[in-house]
């Protein structure tokens, strides 16, 4: 049985989440969600790109953009599942179904988890720059030492702002191009510092590779041959636990590639939905 929503608690939902749908209202719906840091503006150069044939749904993860501050749960949004309960709940209160759902970094992972759960809602997954752990263990790469990220986290917690102008460049790559990295480190200095230390740890520290197995819905993963956060090895590893996937390299830089590559990265999703 389909549930739907009451119409008042939808649309609770939808102004939690500050959803914003656009494009042909009897379309496929097409999902984008936002890495850690962001917003649903970070896919205004790709969810264009599919308006024609596709109802599109934008949304920012609670405590992100123009979402309801009020809303942000420190118990509830401790982990990934929180996150994933959250895109259930938009797809349920607008009753969508057959959903292609797009992750960019950690919203893959939330994808993930989503889709494990009630997987008769999503028709593709597609994982932008994925991850299902950062941190090395044993023979996992993942692209950082637990080190590395203890020293990342403890910036982040000592000085917000400084972190962010700090790892802006590292994370968007693509020196030459000095805006983009200026309109990442806008993004993060944007963001509630509580919210964001809270959101970089969940992230960060995340391990959701004994769920990857679980993953029914066909799924293509996309990584950039040079992204310090999720370095092609991920992809590939994440190619193997997710039965049936696809793993597209583009030759592009950082981890940003719906800033950096969007028509490359549009033509790659296009390739692959039926």
């Amino acid at each position: 049985m389909t549930i739907v929503a009451p119409r008042e608690r939808a649309d609770e939902i939808v102004a939690r989440n500050h959803v914003t749908i656009s494009g042909a209202a009897t379309g496929r719906p097409m999902m984008f969600g936002h890495g850690y840091g962001t917003s649903q503006n970070m896919w205004r150069l790709v969810a264009p790109q599919f308006a024609d044939d596709h109802r599109v749904v934008l949304f920012d993860h609670v405590g992100s953009g123009d979402s309801d501050q009020g809303a942000y749960d420190r118990s509830k949004y401790d982990s990934l599942y929180g996150y994933a309960d959250d895109l259930l709940e938009i797809a349920h209160a607008l009753d969508l179904h057959d959903i292609v759902f797009v992750g960019h970094s950690v919203s893959s992972m939330i994808g993930c988890l989503a889709a494990i759960a009630e997987p008769e809602l999503f028709s593709a997954l597609v994982l932008v720059g994925p991850s299902p752990r950062y941190i090395n263990d044993a023979e996992y790469v993942g692209g950082f030492e637990a080190a590395d990220v203890d020293a990342l986290l403890d910036s982040l917690d000592a000085n917000y702002l400084g972190w962010a102008s700090a790892m802006a460049p590292v994370f968007m790559g693509n020196a030459e191009r000095p805006e983009l990295t200026a309109e990442l480190n806008d993004s993060f200095a944007k963001a509630r510092p509580e919210v964001a230390r809270q959101f970089a740890r969940v992230t960060f520290l995340s391990d959701v590779r004994g769920e990857l197995g679980k993953v029914t819905t066909p799924t293509l993963i996309v990584q950039s041959t040079d992204d310090i956060v999720a370095p092609v090895v991920v992809g590939e590893y994440l190619q193997g636990e997710i039965a049936g996937s696809r793993l597209v390299v583009l030759e592009a830089d950082g981890h940003y590639v719906h800033l950096s590559n969007p028509g490359k990265l549009s033509d790659t999703i296009r390739s692959f939905l039926p």
